[in-house]
């Protein structure tokens, strides 16, 4: 059985790609993300990892974070 993300970026990304999408996700919901929001900003290439944690981590309510990110 495929894990979500597995299924999500089976057609799309590849291995390597997939490992780093990953790991972005996890990075973002450590950080302090709901899993919804950490999907949105990890699958954002235009989102900047280190600021959107940064961001949770100098005090930023997640949800603020993540208006002002995307």
């Amino acid at each position: 059985m495929e894990t979500l993300l597995e299924e999500l970026t089976a057609d799309v990304y590849n291995e390597q790609e997939a490992i780093v999408l990953e790991w972005r996700i996890d990075t973002l919901m450590r950080a302090g993300y709901a899993c919804e929001a950490a999907f949105d900003l990890a699958f954002s290439k235009d989102v900047d990892l280190h600021t959107a944690v940064g961001l949770v981590k100098r005090g930023c309510p997640p949800a603020t974070a993540l208006r002002i990110l995307l």
